[in-house]
């Protein structure tokens, strides 16, 4: 079996499975004391396309994406640990550039691994604390399904051939940690990302299209697209979040939207 036939949920229910990895389901690990760590990579020609962004949007956006994991924790950044892989030939600047991109997002790197790859690689591992990690296994029927900002900007965008800076909604994610029973950041796609909810919940997540806020210029479509890293919770206080819809009794599923959305082992073409 190859990768791109197991998918990347199913494989992390195989390292589960035997025993190879644990607790791995949620956006990031939460440790005794309220640590929380996270780790996201970003690989040219996969993540990214350097005609397509600066080194410094690129590097705010790598940080921003890992960021995004810690306010879906309900954390306060505290530190980045950056690993760059780059060819030997790209210039100092464009590097400076790609970490003032970093501090951008206002957290201080204390660490990390440089290396010479055949293209650039970037790996952020971020640290926060906690004093409540919803996690995505919580939702239960009855909780209202919000989400923090509009949606559908990164899609609108890529089809014009430029990216969108991320948001950060560590406030947000503060507030929602205190009252949310799940909570996921939305990297994936809202349909896959809602179904994470629905998966590790058991509860049927059911979305009220016509109440999902728009990015200016985005459509229905642009929402499988994923990359908007806004927060989607499913809380029983919806605060002043905009409500998309509502856990119910049932299948673990989502309706109310078309599928797809990111997956990282897309099949051979």
């Amino acid at each position: 079996m190859r990768l791109w036939q197991l998918g990347e949920l199913g494989l992390l229910d195989e390292l589960a499975a035997r025993g190879l990895a644990e607790r791995i389901e949620d956006d990031a690990a939460a440790f005794t004391g309220g640590l929380v760590v996270t780790q996201d990579a970003l690989v040219e020609g996969v993540h990214f396309r350097l005609d397509w962004l600066s080194w410094r949007e690129l590097g705010f956006r790598a940080a921003a994406v890992n960021v995004s994991d810690l306010a879906a924790s309900g954390a306060e950044p505290e530190a980045l640990i950056v690993s760059l892989g780059a060819p030997a030939e790209v210039a100092v600047a464009d590097v400076l550039a790609l970490y003032e991109g970093i501090a951008e997002a206002g957290v201080p790197v204390r660490g990390g691994d440089t290396t010479r790859a055949e293209r650039l690689y970037l790996s952020v591992t971020a640290l926060g604390r906690s004093d409540r990690v919803p996690g995505r296994g919580g939702a239960r029927p009855g909780d209202l399904l919000v989400v923090t900002g509009p949606l559908g900007a990164s899609g609108a965008a890529f089809r014009e051939g430029r990216y969108v800076r991320p948001p950060l909604r560590v406030a947000e994610g503060r507030r929602l940690a205190a009252v949310a029973s799940a909570m996921l950041d939305l990297s994936d796609g809202l349909a896959r990302d809602a179904g994470h909810v629905a998966r590790r919940s058991g509860v049927l997540c059911a979305i009220e299209l016509d109440r999902v806020p728009l990015a200016p210029g985005a459509t229905v479509e642009d929402l499988a697209f994923g990359e908007d890293y806004e927060l989607l919770a499913a809380t029983p206080e919806p605060l002043d979040f905009a409500v998309v819809g509502r856990c119910d009794a049932g299948p673990a599923a989502v309706t109310g939207l078309p599928s797809g959305g990111w997956e990282h082992f897309d099949p051979p073409h």
